[in-house]
């Protein structure tokens, strides 16, 4: 069985080519996958192998994506409901996030 620690001693990569930050400890995977549009960036799918969930992996990646769409100067519209519950509790992000299209 691989520890938590094997995630926290990982570094986040950023595969561009597959719009995906993902973090890797042996056999397990934590990813966040996203599309990009003109001045948008929609984040899509969170996930976390069960053994691991609730120990921060998805807020990493989540903070990830959202300090990459600062830097590129993108708006975040979070469809995924990992995503949109972490933009509600962190408010430093709140400029992030993408009008609501009627």
């Amino acid at each position: 069985m691989t520890d938590l620690s094997s995630f926290e001693a990982q570094e986040i990569q950023h595969l561009t080519e597959q719009s995906r930050f993902e973090l890797r400890a042996g056999e397990y995977l934590c990813l966040l996958e996203y599309r990009l549009s003109p001045g948008k960036m929609v984040i899509y799918h969170t996930e976390v192998p069960e053994l691991f969930e609730g120990n921060g992996l998805a807020s990493r990646l989540t903070r990830a994506a959202l300090e990459f769409a600062r830097a590129q100067n993108l708006r975040v519209e979070p469809r995924c409901p990992y995503t949109a519950a972490f933009m509600r509790k962190h408010a430093e992000f709140n400029d992030l996030r993408a009008p609501k299209q009627v």
